[in-house]
C-alpha cells in the first residue's frame, strides 16, 4: 500500500483516493456540510484554509491546506513511480 502525504505529516493511502477537488463550489461547500452531519469528514488542515477537499473510496472527506493540484502531482509522481518498479 502506496501513501501520499497531504501536508503537516498527514498521510492518506493512494488507493483509496476518489478524486482530489478544490472547495471553492457551492456543491462542493454543500458535500463537506453533508459529511460533517454524517460524522465523514476528516480535517487535516491544522486550522489553515481548506484548499483541497480528498473524497475516499470509504466516503470519507478529508480537508487539506495543500493546493488540490499539488496533491495530484504528488499521487501522479507516486503512481509512476510504482509503473517503474514493476
Amino acid at each position: 500500500m502506496k501513501f501520499i502525504n497531504i501536508g503537516f505529516g498527514n498521510m492518506v493511502a493512494s488507493d483509496r483516493v476518489i478524486t482530489i477537488v478544490s472547495p471553492d463550489s457551492a456543491p462542493i461547500k454543500r458535500l463537506i456540510q453533508d459529511a460533517k452531519d454524517a460524522g465523514r469528514v476528516i480535517d487535516v488542515s491544522c486550522g489553515r484554509r481548506t484548499r483541497a477537499v480528498i473524497i475516499t473510496d470509504s466516503e470519507h472527506v478529508i480537508l487539506s491546506a495543500i493546493q488540490a493540484e499539488t496533491i495530484a502531482n504528488r499521487l501522479d509522481s507516486e503512481i509512476d513511480g510504482e509503473d517503474i518498479e514493476e
